[in-house]
């Protein structure tokens, strides 16, 4: 037995025990604790992504369409045809535009199949994306001030191909930003051309990238 002077003070009853309850309980919340921070930082991390996105197709852009773009008035090919034979509307085609494919030798040809399109359209490619870099939702505001003369009353058709959300997500962000005669050519350049109506090669508007 170790001297007086050696001992230890003795411990309460019970203070040199662990209480299991207890213990559950502690490591409990602390479980609990971080996996509300975890989930209120993903939440954070996702909010402006999914504000800039909100109502917007993200992928898969070539899929079956709904019959109708909010903000926007469907129009068939009958129609398309009686505005342009009129000169009635401003035309914004807005398929993407092709790149070169990547590890493509420096000093290979590349040509792009040209971009038909209805004649005296305002090519502007990419802005149909769910997403929009500053630049290039800053393009596009410049373009429709430009096809429409900066008239918001001005009838505008958006159009791609069939079945292309593209063309959809554009629209629906023209009526957004206040243009109040936006018209939705949902059947796009497929149906235009089934039915035999004059084509044109069309170019990016200036300042595409």
């Amino acid at each position: 037995m170790a001297p007086p002077h050696q001992r230890g003070h003795p411990q309460p009853p019970g203070r040199d025990r662990r209480h299991p309850a207890r213990l559950r309980r502690a490591a409990a919340g602390r479980r609990g604790a971080s996996a509300g921070a975890v989930r209120r930082r993903a939440l954070l991390l996702a909010t402006p992504v999914l504000a800039a996105a909100e109502g917007y197709r993200m992928e898969d852009y070539r899929a079956p369409v709904p019959d109708a773009a909010p903000g926007a008035r469907t129009i068939d090919t009958t129609e398309a045809a009686r505005l342009f034979d009129r000169h009635a509307a401003a035309w914004v085609d807005v398929l993407a535009a092709p790149r070169r494919p990547e590890g493509l030798p420096a000093d290979a040809l590349w040509r792009p199949s040209p971009r038909l399109g209805v004649p005296g359209s305002l090519w502007l490619p990419e802005v149909g994306r769910g997403a929009l870099s500053p630049e290039t939702e800053a393009w596009f505001r410049i373009g429709l001030e430009r096809a429409t003369q900066g008239d918001r009353d001005r009838p505008v058709v958006f159009y791609c191909l069939a079945d292309c959300w593209m063309s959809w997500n554009a629209a629906k962000r023209a009526a957004a930003w206040g243009w109040r005669q936006v018209l939705w050519y949902r059947d796009g350049m497929d149906g235009w051309e089934a039915a035999g109506l004059p084509t044109e090669e069309l170019h990016p508007a200036p300042g595409w990238r």
